[in-house]
């Protein structure tokens, strides 16, 4: 303790000594909801950490000529123009504990169920650097979901970004939760980030998790709709440098972004309120930055360590060529589509087979499984086609060989149904479709 203590003075007198104590100053002259505008801050740098008069702390988001613009986080009293403001010479770093397995946290290493704070915290940057392509190894071991649609025919590999994509209520957080419902067993990390959700939104999740044994894996790392957008927006990157940590101690983790089309809107309004020039569709111009150095991070790392990313984006009216979506689907490696009108008709999970596509394919499966996806792929595909044009016939008056095509079509997509947490082995799924290979021979 003794040493500790010395240790610490000695480092202050060092600090003294070299004028690393001299803060930089400046002042406020502008003030909205959740940030502010500094003047007189000329030496200070991207997320170095500020402390307003101690009403509230933030970090440097905006750097301009004649002024910068301080993202606040906490907000204890009410800031006013004039107030002093201090950069403290460090960079904005939030806080996580290694407890955090198994509960519902923020990025401030609060207990959100519990209601308290960690007592074994460290600090965690909110970016780090992107790992080089020279530690990069090749994406080969398969990410099993459980989901007959997803493992057979567009699978996820370790270390893989695959996005799920879909409009509202159509099952997209479902795959997420079955996916990390899966991984029991099979000594993956999960992480899972609430992006914007609501309270009760979150709890059930815990409590779905919870009850199937996943939460021992599984950390919850939350920002409610109604928190501060500048926390809110922070959230995925402070995950993804969770995961990262993890990795490099040659863990598998699984990371689900839930969704990013909520991390996009909070980003433009965070912009509009910073005055940076809006884009289309009023987005800043570096949106698809925001969003590709978060992604980036997924990767299988030559240690034998991998971070595997389902980011989840929400659409409306089935659009998948909106700007957010289009700019998500050219980092990803590979989409899984949820279909508004196959949700309806029973087919769950709601996979609209003719539109997703995984870039990997068999490069991630075993031969058996690679050997009857690609089977099952092609009858499927060929079947959706036909039955869109004779879908309100009569089957009756139909040829032999196209009622054959029907009937093996609709047996290939009634063994695609799977409900919510019903996981299948490979096993099974090969099984199911031994018909068709049989049938091949």
């Amino acid at each position: 303790m003794d040493d500790i203590i010395t240790s610490n003075l000695y480092g202050t007198v060092d600090s003294i000594k070299n004028n690393n104590n001299v803060y930089n100053t400046g002042k406020v002259i502008k003030v909205n909801d959740y940030n502010i505008e500094v003047t007189g801050l000329n030496d200070v740098s991207f997320y170095e950490e500020v402390n307003i008069q101690e009403k509230a702390s933030g970090y440097v988001f905006g750097i301009y000529p004649d002024r910068v613009i301080v993202a606040l986080v906490k907000i204890n009293e009410e800031i006013k123009p004039g107030d002093m403001v201090y950069a403290l010479k460090k960079e904005f770093k939030c806080l996580f504990s290694l407890d955090s397995v198994g509960k519902v946290i923020d990025v401030f290493g609060n207990d959100l169920i519990a209601g308290k704070k960690f007592d074994n915290l460290i600090e965690i940057s909110v970016e780090n650097k992107n790992v080089p392509l020279m530690d990069r190894g090749l994406v080969k071991r398969e990410m099993l979901t459980g989901i007959t649609g997803i493992d057979l025919i567009y699978p996820i590999g370790k270390g893989q970004r695959q996005l799920i994509i879909g409009d509202k209520k159509t099952g997209k957080t479902q795959i997420c939760l079955d996916t990390i419902v899966n991984q029991k067993d099979k000594n993956v990390l999960c992480i899972y980030v609430a992006i914007g959700k609501t309270k009760k939104e979150v709890k059930d999740i815990y409590y779905e998790l919870t009850k199937r044994g996943a939460a021992s894996y599984t950390i919850i790392i939350a920002s409610f709709h109604d928190e501060l957008p500048t926390r809110t927006y922070l959230t995925p990157y402070v995950a993804l440098s969770i995961a990262e940590s993890f990795m490099m101690q040659s863990y598998d983790v699984l990371v689900c972004l839930d969704d990013l089309k909520k991390h996009a809107d909070i980003y433009r309004q965070i912009s509009l309120a910073s005055k940076k020039t809006p884009g289309r569709d009023a987005y800043p111009s570096d949106i698809f930055y925001t969003h590709s150095r978060l992604l980036e991070k997924g990767c299988q790392h030559k240690n034998g360590g991998s971070i595997t990313i389902l980011p989840v984006v929400e659409t409306k009216g089935g659009d998948i060529t909106d700007y957010i979506s289009t700019n998500i689907i050219s980092i990803c490696d590979g989409q899984i589509v949820l279909s508004a009108k196959n949700f309806s008709k029973g087919e769950k999970p709601a996979i609209d087979y003719g539109l997703s596509v995984s870039r990997l394919g068999g490069n991630v499966q075993d031969k058996m499984m690679k050997k009857v996806g690609s089977k099952v792929r092609i009858e499927l595909l060929t079947y959706l086609d036909v039955r869109q044009i004779y879908e309100l016939a009569n089957i009756d008056e139909m040829g032999e060989d196209l009622q054959r095509r029907l009937r093996e079509g609709k047996k290939i997509l009634d063994n695609l149904v799977q409900y919510k947490f019903s996981p299948k082995t490979k096993q099974e799924m090969i099984d199911s479709y031994q018909f068709l290979m049989d049938q091949n021979k």
